[in-house]
């Protein structure tokens, strides 16, 4: 990594565990949504654990799409990301590392506390390790393919519901495979085919999102 990526890795680091308010925001909601669920739908363990899996990574799309707004807004606001477009550096590269940075303050403290949580759902071994392998290779995918709805959305000053709406559809099929892993988990099957799956999206993404978010980008700067 270039020392001028670095640096901005570095600086939006700082910024985020600066911010601890709005860095605590989607924490609490992940927390919050998963503990309050057992108590809305009752204690029944086999109950629990049959929608657990799917109530996690429900919390955790919602939870990223708190946080995922100010990705690029600061920057925006203060003509930075003006700097940025107009430096040597490539703004692919340059937003990659941005949605790097937001994946570590926002996503990684969710990751964390997922054991924690799993126990309010009555989830197996078994089923907790499948979890964290999809949330591992899912939540990347939200984070670069939500960034290109941020960069869509970056000029507009409320974009926050537009945000969710462009997203929340788009998240389906990652839902629908990652619960399916764990719910294959959960009978002692193999899951190894949705996990192939959620990797194949997360590449693809990796490959792709970069340039649709730098194009986004220069659209809204536009």
């Amino acid at each position: 990594m270039s020392a001028s990526l670095t640096a901005i890795l570095r600086r939006d680091l700082a910024l985020a565990y600066r911010q601890r308010s709005e860095l605590m925001q989607p924490m609490m909601f992940f927390i919050l949504v998963i503990s309050l669920f057992p108590l809305g739908i009752g204690p029944n363990p086999e109950i629990l654990q049959k929608v657990g899996p799917g109530v996690i990574w429900v919390a955790a799309i919602l939870s990223s799409l708190l946080g995922m707004e100010r990705l690029f807004k600061d920057d925006y606001n203060d003509g930075s990301l003006e700097q940025v477009m107009l430096s040597s550096t490539p703004l692919p590269m340059v937003v990659l590392v941005k949605v790097f940075a937001h994946w570590l303050t926002s996503i990684v403290p969710l990751l964390l506390l997922s054991p924690l949580l799993a126990l309010f759902l009555n989830l197996t071994q078994e089923m907790y390790w499948a979890l964290l392998l999809t949330l591992l290779l899912g939540t990347p995918l939200l984070s670069l393919v939500g960034a290109i709805a941020v960069g869509l959305t970056l000029s507009l000053n409320r974009g926050g519901v537009l945000l969710a709406l462009l997203l929340l559809p788009v998240f389906i099929p990652l839902l629908i495979f990652a619960t399916a892993a764990v719910e294959a988990a959960s009978l002692q099957l193999p899951y190894n085919a949705q996990l192939a799956i959620i990797g194949a999206m997360l590449l693809i993404s990796l490959a792709m999102a970069p340039f649709a978010i730098a194009y986004a980008l220069r659209v809204s700067q536009n």
